[in-house]
């Protein structure tokens, strides 16, 4: 939106202002609620917030003014881990979790990973970003305004530069803003059967430079799990990430505590992700190394699963955790943030303050946003929602319900 909008009558206006750094300890706690508050927006951006009344007092002939009715005003959610591009559906994934088949046997039965594999293979660009779009809207109107998208349901060359592709093409429709990541290194496809080795070499030897020089991702990513990728690939794709220009992100310790944060640590990954079974000893290496954790409780349920990530621990040890959904077609076929943060309290232990944190302030600063987006605070990109609700903490609460009643991206209605 061009010129200036003044947003007037927050009943409750979070605004998570505070220290340009992701917060931990206490810090995840401090939230700043300005009662009866308000905003203006210039081109964009955030450039003044206050009462309601200041604002008004500010507005000006030709803005235009949005009354917020007594709503509650939050930033719009930054969702750090999601796989929301993909063709197909796992429905007899689902069905066999509930007859009690382990993820391995589902996978050996040609569920899983490859099942989403061969059905995104077939599906062209445009059919992929009209369901990307259709998903994006699901996560939108649970408040969700930046969402972190992986590649890594392709595992060809062609495949996976479609997929980034398609990435790059939702991000500009500028509905939601789309922060793009490589990850071919998901599994191992049919082609390759029995040469992980060979299929390392061609993702890192003829697919990352493609995606480098066509400035495709921001991150690199890894799925480092036994069946799937080893330490030393793990250790090769940090290598060549780094030399062309690309984070380090990685999925480590989902199934089994197999040193993945330690590795993660060693490795200077920005993130580690999952951590359901990372040890006390994995938890001080990701502090001492300034890894951030992100948690995907969602993921856990979604299994059927009982062993959640240690979060307390992790906040005792300094660490700024993030909490994404995982959202994808088998694992965690969630893309409510507020139903992920509501377990996140219910079954971490975390506070709501710390989860509405997770998935704002530390969030953002996870996919290098810190900046940009995150919080309601000048200069700082204009994402918002209104929520339908009177106390902030219903967004969470009450999670089996959309609350977003407008969602604002950069000062102009997404939704």
């Amino acid at each position: 939106m061009l010129g200036r909008l003044a947003v007037v009558n927050a009943g409750e206006l979070v605004t998570l202002r505070g220290p340009q750094a992701p917060r931990t300890r206490e810090a995840m706690r401090e939230i700043e609620i300005v009662p009866s508050g308000g905003f203006l927006v210039e081109d964009g951006v955030f450039t003044l917030i206050a009462t309601s009344n200041e604002v008004e007092d500010r507005i000006e002939p030709g803005d235009t003014v949005l009354d917020a009715g007594g709503r509650v005003v939050m930033p719009g959610f930054v969702d750090a881990h999601t796989h929301l591009v993909f063709a197909g559906d796992r429905f007899r994934d689902f069905e066999g979790r509930a007859l009690g088949k382990s993820y391995a046997e589902i996978a050996l039965a040609g569920g899983g990973i490859r099942s989403t594999m061969q059905a995104t293979r077939l599906a062209c660009h445009d059919e992929l970003l009209a369901l990307a779009r259709k998903r994006s809207r699901w996560m939108m109107r649970c408040g969700t305004t930046t969402a972190e998208v992986k590649s890594g349901y392709g595992l060809t060359k062609v495949s996976e530069l479609k997929m980034l592709r398609v990435i790059r093409s939702l991000g500009e429709e500028g509905a939601i803003r789309t922060v793009p990541t490589f990850l071919g290194l998901h599994a191992l496809p049919p082609e390759f059967e029995g040469d992980r080795s060979g299929y390392v070499d061609s993702m890192l030897g003829e697919v990352l430079p493609q995606v480098a020089a066509e400035d495709l991702a921001d991150w690199a990513d890894i799925f480092v799990e036994e069946g799937y990728f080893s330490p030393d690939d793990a250790e090769r794709l940090a290598e060549r990430a780094k030399k062309l220009g690309l984070g380090l992100r990685m999925h480590v310790d989902q199934m089994q505590d197999s040193g993945g944060a330690a590795l993660a640590a060693r490795l200077g990954a920005k993130t580690a992700d999952h951590l359901e079974h990372t040890s006390e000893s994995g938890i001080a290496a990701l502090a001492a190394a300034e890894v951030v954790p992100v948690l995907l409780p969602g993921s856990v349920l979604g299994l059927g699963r009982t062993r959640y990530p240690n979060a307390r621990a992790m906040i005792e040890a300094g660490l700024p955790v993030v909490v994404a959904t995982d959202f994808n077609p088998g694992s965690s076929p969630c893309p409510s943030l507020p139903t992920t943060l509501s377990l996140a309290c219910t079954m971490m232990g975390m506070t709501p303050e710390e989860a509405l944190t997770s998935a704002t302030v530390n969030a953002a600063h996870s996919l290098g946003l810190g900046k940009e987006v995150g919080s309601i605070e000048e200069g700082k990109r204009a994402d918002f929602v209104i929520h339908d609700a009177e106390d902030w903490r219903e967004t969470l609460v009450y999670s089996g319900r959309e609350t977003a009643f407008e969602v604002y991206g950069a000062g102009s209605r997404a939704l």
